[in-house]
């Protein structure tokens, strides 16, 4: 197997000239599908035949969670790319995608006790679910203090690696919460792998607002790590090439 496009991303240069490419198209696909499926989702789905219109909290929600849970997956990833092959893009992803799992969490905690209120009559139960959704931004918090806390970056990466690695078996928690435990929260929305049990003109906007929240993702993560790789390489030949064709472009 041709491993050439793996070892490419540790490239901070090729990495830059390719997220510039991606980054527009993943800018535009975010602002069109997250507008869809808000507007889609908030105006025109028909209320819920038990909640009626509180459930339209499940257009943020459920996105916002999705999101919380699959980016500290990412960092695990990343964690193991950086200490098995020492790739420091890997970090880079890691340390720059660690605030915005941390803003989906918050987000996805803040509007679950929105939605909790009128369904279970409070805004907070110590709820499985609810709880390791809670550890789960502790985890992110600890990520993010680590990175900061230690001014050798060689060791803070380590050091954010290692928690990022161990904290992913709350992932698994957090998804299976409903059915290993007596759970308040209700089971998931949707599944990929079954057909869902809202009608098409309720989930399709709940689904086209997921994909949006995770092409925002993308767009936010090239940009924060692109940022990232500049500070980073400064001193190299090629950063001060992109310079100087930025002041070009400018002048």
């Amino acid at each position: 197997m041709n491993w050439t496009w793996f070892h490419k991303w540790g490239s901070p240069k090729w990495f830059y000239e390719m997220s510039g490419r991606w980054l527009p198209w993943l800018s535009v696909a975010a602002v069109l599908l997250i507008i869809a499926g808000l507007v889609w989702g908030l105006a025109f789905a028909p209320p819920d035949y038990q909640q009626g219109n509180s459930f339209r909290i499940i257009y943020i929600h459920v996105p916002a969670a999705f999101l919380a849970q699959s980016i500290y997956v990412m960092l695990a990833v990343a964690g193991v790319v950086g200490l098995v092959w020492k790739m420091k893009l890997a970090d880079v992803a890691l340390q720059q995608a660690a605030p915005i799992g941390a803003w989906m969490t918050f987000i996805a905690l803040i509007t679950g006790a929105i939605w909790g209120k009128p369904t279970w009559g409070t805004y907070w139960v110590w709820d499985a679910r609810l709880t390791s959704m809670l550890i789960l931004l502790f985890l992110y918090f600890g990520v993010i203090a680590l990175g900061n806390a230690i001014s050798n970056r060689d060791s803070a990466a380590k050091a954010c690696a290692v928690l990022a690695i161990v904290g992913v078996v709350n992932i698994p928690i957090i998804k299976y919460s409903v059915e290993w435990w007596n759970s308040l929260h209700q089971s998931a929305t949707f599944k990929l792998t079954e057909k869902p049990a809202m009608p098409v003109e309720m989930w399709l906007p709940l689904l086209l607002g997921v994909l949006g929240f995770y092409c925002f993702f993308g767009a936010v993560l090239l940009y924060r790590m692109r940022l990232e790789v500049l500070k980073r390489e400064a001193r190299s030949s090629w950063v001060k090439a992109e310079v100087q064709k930025l002041v070009e472009g400018r002048a």
